[in-house]
Parts: structure tokens; sequence; C-alpha cells
């Protein structure tokens, strides 16, 4: 019992810490929005490294997202957050978003990530960045600190028109979950004229 109120205390310090993105009280919003796209260059550039055919997939897409991504996985329960930018490759515009994530069944950990989603279609980007659900299972063992340790797991989507990939920094979980998980537009950080 005193093993399992420790590790939920070491959670739940972990959790404001993993994908919070920039705050918007110590950052201007320009300065918001350079972090977040700082953001999405070097999460797909490290992508490119692991996976090079990612880089003709998104060029050949519709358009492309990248999110930094906190979750904490307690017992019978997961949550995260975190916020990201969709491109969309018609008008060439950035929309920037936050998410939000809840789950049901069997982990225990934390673990900071990013994920890349693959638009294959105008409408798959159209569909995203209006309403933004995403409802998947997610089956994982992680253990990495830095450039130390290492990760297996997989991520599944139900839209057959987006590709996910995910990449992960840090954290420790063991887990099996079905998640849904809620994109958003950043109502401030896409006000028109900045």
């Amino acid at each position: 019992m005193k093993h399992t109120v420790i590790l939920l205390v070491l959670i739940a310090m972990l959790l404001p810490a993993a994908g919070c993105g920039p705050s918007n009280k110590k950052y201007t919003l320009a300065e918001q929005r350079q972090i977040i796209d700082n953001m999405a260059n070097e999460t797909l550039e490290r992508l490119y490294i692991q996976k090079p055919t990612v880089r003709q997939e998104i060029a050949d897409s519709a358009g492309h997202a990248v999110f930094d991504n906190g979750n904490v996985y307690v017992i019978f329960a997961s949550a995260g957050g975190g916020y990201g930018v969709v491109v969309d490759k018609a008008t060439g515009r950035k929309t920037y978003m936050k998410m939000t994530s809840g789950g049901v069944g069997i982990g225990l950990g934390a673990k900071n990530y990013r994920l890349v989603a693959i638009f294959k279609n105008q409408k798959a980007v159209t569909e995203f960045v209006g309403s933004g659900w995403d409802l998947g299972g997610q089956a994982e063992a992680t253990a990495k600190t830095g450039n130390t340790g290492g990760g297996m797991g997989g991520d599944g989507t139900i839209n057959p028109n987006v590709t996910l990939y995910t990449l992960t920094d840090t954290g420790l979980a063991l887990q099996a979950t079905l998640t849904g998980t809620r994109y958003w537009v950043d109502d401030d950080l896409n006000q028109p004229g900045l």
C-alpha cells in the first residue's frame, strides 16, 4: 500500500510537467506559436531519421499535425493533455490546437511523447480541425529517459484517412487502454491578424 501511494504521488507530480505547452502568461502569442512550430519541426526531423519514408508521406499528403503530449496511467484510467499545430497544405494555413485525453484499461506510469498525424485527403484535414475527436487504442511498454531506454508500442485510429506515428520522449509506462482524445482549436493562438 505504501509503495502504491508513493507511486501515485510521483505520477501526480509528473502530470503537470508533461505536455503542458508554452505558458500563455510567460510568453507572447507570437512566442507561443514559435515554440510550437519549433517543437513540430524538431519532431518531424526526428521522425525522418527514424523512418525516412515519412518525408515522402507528408509530401504526398493533404496536411499533417504534430502534437506534444503527456499522459499518466493509474490502474484502470489514463489522462493526458498537450498542444500542437495542424498544417493544411491546400491553404498553407497553420491551426494551433490543444488536446486532452482520457481512457480506461490497465496501466501504470507516465510518459511524454510526440504524435504526428498525416492526413491522406483534404476531408480528413477539415474534419480534424473542425471536430477533432479520435477514438483509438494503445498497448505499450516504455522505459525511457533522455537518450537511454526504449519503448515498444502501437497506436490505432478509427479514421482510415489518417496515419499516426508516436515518438516517446521520456517516461515509464506499462499500459493497455482504450482512449478518447479531444483536439480543439486554440482560440488565443489563432486570432486573425497575429
